[in-house]
């Protein structure tokens, strides 16, 4: 799998915020992907040090639209702990 196809985007919510300041970065990733996979693709394209890496899946709704039911799709998040000393600016991109 390649490093772009793990990570998808950052997320940067009011949470994810919080989660900064605790030296973490909050990324949406492959709902197939590993912890060892989005390490090793964090630690590639940023040039950091991973320290951990907790994950959650959030199920897609079922919400209608003009009458018909439909499903979004299933959200894989990863909270990836970083070592101190190393920071991510995800606002200003790569």
């Amino acid at each position: 799998m390649n490093t772009y196809d793990v990570i998808r985007k950052p997320i940067i919510t009011e949470k994810a915020t919080m989660a900064s300041e605790a030296n973490a970065v909050v990324f949406e990733v492959s709902i197939d992907a590993a912890k060892p996979q989005i390490k090793a693709a964090v630690e590639e394209l940023f040039g950091v040090k991973v320290k951990a890496v907790n994950t959650t899946i959030t199920k897609g709704k079922t919400k209608r639209f003009r009458g018909q039911m439909g499903k979004r799709k299933d959200v894989k998040k990863a909270y990836v702990t970083l070592e101190e000393g190393n920071t991510i600016d995800v606002t200003t991109g790569l």
